[in-house]
């Protein structure tokens, strides 16, 4: 079954949204549920928040070799220090690969890497971003919310395709879990009625920097729905949690403005923490198979 972004306007509406906050919870996944020794798993963005978190996880999970996809070397090798410290030297191997969604050329050289390696079982697109200034990648001619978080993300997407089917069977695909959200049902989406499409969020004048990360969200889902249609879970599974609202610097260019005042006292009422909503992530790559497939996935259960 198809993603449906049908399913998220449903279950996003402000009741559901407040009653899973304040009462649901992603489930955790043990190590004697899943046992992920021998493994090799990518997280983008992981250097803080769900990334580092969802790392952290499928670590005490066994697992063998973890690349931490990052735009900062630097910071990747920070995070690196600390997902080590207390771990058995020589248990897992973290290895920090830079990867920057701002560029293409950036995401086909990380691409090309993993080829390299002896296996490749589980990749989770996390890394995004929300923009309060409106800004155009010099190198894409794209702005850069909707750079980073659909077009660079899509072609990540589809390049390791063809890397996790080689590295893996039909009968024991790898995954692809890609971060999902409650925004793309709260997207005004205006752009919807230009031709061509992807031209207008290039425009300042249609820039809304309280609606584009909805929106590039939204296009994720759109492309996500299409993708799962053409390839079948035997090639690779891929899958979209939400992690619901969590504690984190995504909208940390909003602090000191009204809406970064309003939405710091949401985080502090509803936001989950980092670990929380990062079970998620953790969840949908290891323990959902294909059953999951172009699922969308909240707090463990899928939303067909």
């Amino acid at each position: 079954m198809a993603f449906d972004v049908a399913t998220i306007k449903s279950r996003a509406t402000q009741g559901a949204f407040f009653k899973r906050q304040l009462f649901g919870e992603p489930p955790v996944v043990s190590p004697t549920d899943v046992d992920l020794s021998g493994k090799t798993a990518i997280v983008t963005g992981s250097n803080t928040g769900l990334g580092f978190e969802c790392s952290k996880q499928l670590l005490d999970l066994g697992l063998s070799r973890l690349i931490i996809a990052v735009r900062s070397e630097a910071k990747g090798e920070e995070a690196k220090k600390e997902l080590l410290a207390g771990r058995r030297s020589g248990k897992a191997i973290i290895e920090v690969w830079k990867l920057d969604l701002s560029r293409y050329d950036s995401v086909l050289a990380f691409v090309e890497r993993t080829k390299s390696l002896d296996r490749l079982d589980i990749v989770v697109n996390n890394a995004g971003v929300s923009k309060r200034i409106f800004e155009i990648i010099k190198s894409t001619g794209h702005e850069e919310t909707v750079q980073v978080n659909h077009l660079s993300n899509a072609l990540l997407t589809i390049l390791l395709i063809p890397v996790l089917k080689e590295k893996n069977s039909p009968e024991h695909p790898g995954h692809l879990t890609v971060v999902s959200s409650d925004t793309p049902a709260w997207a005004k989406f205006k752009e919807k009625n230009f031709t061509p499409l992807m031209s207008a969020f290039d425009k300042r004048e249609n820039f809304d920097d309280q609606d584009r990360y909805p929106t590039s969200k939204l296009l994720g889902q759109l492309f996500l729905r299409e993708l799962a249609k053409r390839v079948p879970p035997s090639v690779v599974v891929i899958n979209a949690p939400n992690p619901g609202l969590c504690k984190s610097g995504l909208v940390r260019e909003f602090r000191g403005t009204l809406v970064g005042y309003i939405f710091s006292i949401m985080e502090l009422i509803l936001a989950r923490k980092p670990s929380v909503g990062a079970r998620a992530l953790t969840d949908a790559a290891v323990k959902h198979g294909a059953e999951s497939h172009g699922q969308y996935i909240e707090d463990g259960k899928l939303a067909p």
